[in-house]
């Protein structure tokens, strides 16, 4: 579903991602682990083709990003870290929007803002203003946006962050239940959170693959903690 070759990208001198390759299979959860300054952010921009690649090849579902790029985008539903939401429409206004814009066909709309405001419990808020809606309400309407049209691969910058524990749970569940028709890469911090939810991890440093296995294997003899300490910790 998702195959990434030799991936790498410069910004003058400094190489802030060297030379990825890894795949992530349909249905799988993949758990993108890394420091601050690691990387992550740049490869997730890579992927949703908001960055290009300086080196290396992009595959989604089946298009190259450098040559098929709306294609691409089309198949992907990204939610970065700070919900991409205009605070001063009103939640449905705002899907309708979002909606809009991935060009989702004029008919299929309504259902498509039935199908995501259902799977996040928004429909009771539809008509109240973005900028009203609490923290978790807020992620919660990124949430349905990226789900709109559902595509292919959907893409979880630190969806959790933020939240109380009761919505932290909420939210685990949801990404799980998305399993069984999407694919999905999951960036956290809480490693907890990637043993609970996903089926393999990728454990960047200074933009290298330190580690890229399934949680199973990775956990084997110690906790993904420990493993995460060792393989980021400054030389």
């Amino acid at each position: 579903m998702i195959e990434i070759k030799n991936l790498s990208k410069r910004f003058g001198e400094i190489k802030a991602v060297k030379d990825l390759s890894f795949t992530v299979k349909e249905h799988e959860i993949l758990g993108f682990l890394g420091p601050n300054g690691a990387g992550k952010t740049t490869t997730m921009s890579m992927l949703t083709g908001c960055l290009p690649p300086t080196k290396g090849s992009i595959a989604v579902n089946g298009y190259d990003i450098v040559k098929n790029p709306i294609e691409v985008k089309k198949s992907i539903g990204y939610l970065p870290e700070i919900p991409p939401v205009y605070t001063d429409m009103k939640v449905l206004e705002y899907l309708k929007f979002v909606a809009g814009i991935k060009k989702v066909p004029k008919e299929k709309i309504p259902q498509e803002i039935k199908y995501a405001s259902n799977k996040l419990k928004i429909t009771d808020i539809e008509k109240r203003l973005i900028k009203n809606l609490s923290k978790g309400y807020k992620q919660r309407v990124g949430f349905a946006g990226a789900l709109l049209g559902r595509p292919k691969v959907l893409i979880f910058d630190e969806p959790t962050v933020g939240l109380d524990p009761n919505q932290i749970l909420e939210v685990r569940t949801l990404i799980k239940e998305l399993k069984s028709a999407h694919t999905i890469i999951l960036s956290s911090h809480i490693l907890a959170e990637i043993t609970a939810v996903c089926d393999s991890a990728l454990i960047i440093s200074k933009g290298e693959m330190k580690a890229y296995d399934t949680i199973e294997n990775l956990t084997a003899t110690q906790s993904l903690e420990d493993v995460f300490v060792q393989l980021t910790k400054s030389k």
